[in-house]
C-alpha cells in the first residue's frame, strides 16, 4: 500500500511540474501559480563580510577578485541580486563597514540595485573583549560595548535599516573563570538598555552558539537562553538561528517549530557545516535538512511572516560572489521542494499513524527534481535560468580579478 501510494504521489508531482492541473476536487497540491509567487516572494538577505577575504583561526587566504572595502562588497551583493533577482539587501558589520557617510553609503547600495539591510555590531575582536564584552568583569568595558552595540542603533535609523543582529563571543574557558549567573544579569542589563533605544521599527535578533570562542561556557550557547531573553525584552526581540551554532545532530528543524509556534522566530544566518561552525555553502553538507527547515516554514503558514532569511558565510577557499550565488540557489532549491509537500496527505497520514507513508511524502518531495521549475521561474522574474552557470560566463569574476589586485 504504501509502494503503491508513492508511486502515485510522485506521478501527482511529476504532473505537478509539467504544470498541468489536478481536478477540482483535489485540494491536496497547491497549484503552480502558488508555488511561482511564494518562491518569487523569497528574499535572502546577502552579507557584506561574505564578499571579502576571511579564513579560519589558522589562515586568511587571498581569493583572487574579493572586495577590499565596503564599496566593492555592497557592489558585489549588487552582482549577485543582479544574476539571481531575490537577493535585494545587504546586512554590514560594523566597524568592519564603518563609513564617514552613511547617507552617501545608501545612496551607493541603491545604484547597485540593492539596499542595506541588518546592522551587526562585532564585539569580538577588540583586545579590550578578550575575557567579554557585556559580560565582561570591567564596567569599563561592558559600556564600552553598550556604547558600539548603540551605534549600530543609530546607523540603522540612519540607512533606514529594521534589523539589529547581535551575536556575542562572551563566555569562559574554565570552570570558575566567571561568575555564570552575574554574566547572565550584565548581559540582560545591556540588552535592555539597548532595545528601550531602538526605534519602534527595528527588531532585535539574538544570536546564539554552542561554543567557540568560549569552550567552557557561553553565555547564550542555545536557543532556549536566547528565547529567555528576548521573551523578557519585548516583541521586537526575536531568535537569530544560524544553521552552523549547533552541536553535531541537533535537530534544528524541532528548534525551528518550537520557535515559530512561540511568535519568537526572527530569522536565518544559513550556512552548512559537517562538525561544527564551519560556515560552509548552504545546502552542501545536508541539503535535507535545509529541505525539512523550510518544510516547518511552510508548514507554520502565517506564523512564519516576517522571518529575515540571511546568510552568513565564510567562504575560505572559494571565490567570493560564485560562492554566494550557489548557496542561494540551494536555498531556492530547497524551499520549492518544502512547497510540494502535499499537506494534507500528511496530516491524515499522522492521524492513522502511518508512520511509513507520512515519511514518504517528505522523501517524495524532497527526492522531485525542481531544477526546471526554478529555471522557469526566474526566467519570469527577468534572471538567467541558471544564474551560477550565467556568472561565470558573463566575464565579471575576471573582470574583479584583473581590477582588484
Amino acid at each position: 500500500m504504501v509502494m503503491n501510494y508513492t508511486g502515485k504521489r510522485v506521478k501527482k508531482l511529476k504532473k505537478l511540474l509539467e504544470k498541468k492541473w489536478f481536478k477540482g476536487d483535489d485540494r491536496r497540491m497547491p497549484s503552480i501559480s502558488e508555488i511561482k509567487k511564494a518562491l518569487q516572494e523569497l528574499k535572502i538577505e546577502t552579507p557584506s563580510w561574505g564578499y571579502g577575504n576571511s579564513g579560519t583561526r589558522f589562515k586568511v587566504f587571498t581569493i583572487p577578485g574579493a572586495a577590499r572595502d565596503v564599496y566593492e562588497r555592497i557592489a558585489d551583493a549588487g552582482t549577485v541580486h543582479r544574476f539571481t533577482g531575490v537577493c535585494p539587501t545587504v546586512a554590514i558589520h560594523i566597524p568592519w563597514d564603518k563609513v564617514d557617510d552613511y547617507k552617501a553609503l545608501q545612496d551607493y547600495a541603491g545604484e547597485n540595485g540593492v539596499a542595506i539591510g541588518a546592522v551587526n555590531p562585532n564585539l569580538f575582536q577588540d583586545e579590550d573583549y578578550r575575557l567579554g564584552s557585556i559580560t565582561n568583569s570591567d564596567p569599563a568595558i561592558r559600556r564600552k560595548a553598550v556604547a558600539a552595540i548603540m551605534e549600530c542603533v543609530e546607523i540603522g535609523k540612519k540607512i533606514a535599516s529594521h534589523s539589529l543582529s547581535l551575536w556575542f563571543a562572551d563566555g569562559t574557558n574554565y570552570p570558575g573563570q566567571g561568575h555564570i549567573r552575574q554574566r547572565k544579569e550584565w548581559l540582560e542589563e545591556a540588552l535592555a538598555g539597548v532595545y528601550r533605544a531602538m526605534p519602534k521599527d527595528m527588531q532585535m535578533l539574538i544570536e546564539y552558539k554552542t561554543f567557540e570562542p568560549a569552550f567552557y561556557h557561553t553565555d547564550i550557547p542555545d536557543w532556549g537562553t536566547a528565547f529567555l531573553i528576548a521573551s523578557k525584552l519585548g516583541p521586537n526581540a526575536r531568535v537569530l538561528v544560524d544553521t552552523g551554532h549547533h552541536h553535531p545532530g541537533t535537530n534544528i528543524q524541532q528548534i525551528v517549530a518550537i520557535l515559530l509556534q512561540e511568535g519568537r522566530l526572527g530569522g536565518f544566518h544559513f550556512n552548512d557545516r559537517k562538525y561544527a561552525d564551519d560556515d560552509l555553502i548552504a545546502g552542501s553538507i545536508d541539503p535535507y535538512q535545509l529541505f525539512l527547515i523550510f518544510n516547518e516554514i511552510v508548514d507554520a503558514g502565517d506564523l512564519s511572516a516576517g522571518i529575515a532569511y540571511m546568510v552568513d558565510q565564510s567562504h575560505g577557499i572559494e571565490p567570493k560572489i560564485p560562492a554566494m550565488i550557489r548557496t542561494v540557489m540551494n536555498i531556492q532549491t530547497a524551499y520549492a521542494k518544502a512547497l510540494l509537500v502535499d499537506r494534507e496527505a500528511l496530516s491524515q497520514a499522522q492521524a492513522e499513524g502511518d508512520v511509513i507513508a507520512a515519511n514518504s511524502i517528505l522523501q517524495d518531495a524532497f527526492e522531485t527534481d525542481v531544477r526546471k521549475m526554478l529555471a522557469e521561474i526566474r526566467e519570469e522574474m527577468g534572471v538567467p535560468a541558471d544564474p551560477l552557470q550565467a556568472y561565470l560566463k558573463s566575464g565579471h569574476q575576471q573582470k574583479i580579478e584583473a581590477e582588484r589586485v
